[in-house]
């Protein structure tokens, strides 16, 4: 019987000690605290699960939906567990009522870039979702309008992609006289 506490014991420790490695956690995800405030990394698949606990605990207003492109960046820090990728598309939230805020990140692959849409939970992303969509080549799957925003339909590329060519304009000064 003392065997079975003991082992009970061991088992408790161990998860305990694996929890601690994985760090802190919020919304079933890992998270983080950039400067006083919560930030969370969920996966792609867990992306919308996430929010909508968000949602449901008072992150009433989706203030931003953006994207990065980490090309270059080799500084960024993750928690532990989080893979980083190219993209991340970044959603600011806010709790009116609570006064908090809280960011989600999340790593998206550039051979698949794509993540939902959260226009199901916040009607108000649809034109941010569309500006990342058309700036950075980012697909939010089930948007209701996933035409372009900001560039003409037959534009090509993504002009915030840091490899995107920023391309040149001949300019062409008028002489001055007495010069």
């Amino acid at each position: 019987m003392a065997d079975a506490a003991a082992t009970a014991d061991t088992d408790e420790a161990v998860s305990n000690d694996a929890a601690q490695a994985a760090g802190p956690t919020a919304y079933g995800v890992p998270c983080s605290d950039e400067r006083g405030q919560l930030v969370v990394y969920p996966s792609r698949d867990e992306y919308l699960a996430a929010i909508g606990m968000a949602a449901v605990d008072g992150f009433e207003m989706c203030v931003d939906v953006c994207a990065v492109d980490n090309l270059t960046n080799r500084t960024r820090s993750l928690p532990h567990g989080v893979t980083p990728e190219r993209f991340e598309v970044v959603v600011n939230l806010l709790d009116m009522r609570g006064r908090r805020r809280l960011r989600v990140r999340t790593q998206v692959p550039a051979d698949d870039p794509q993540v939902p849409s959260l226009v199901g939970l916040y009607q108000g992303v649809e034109a941010p979702e569309r500006e990342a969509s058309d700036l950075f080549g980012i697909a939010f799957c089930d948007h209701p309008d996933p035409s372009r925003i900001l560039l003409p339909p037959d534009w090509e590329g993504h002009p915030l992609r840091k490899d995107y060519g920023i391309g040149a304009i001949p300019v062409q000064f008028k002489a001055v006289e007495g010069r």
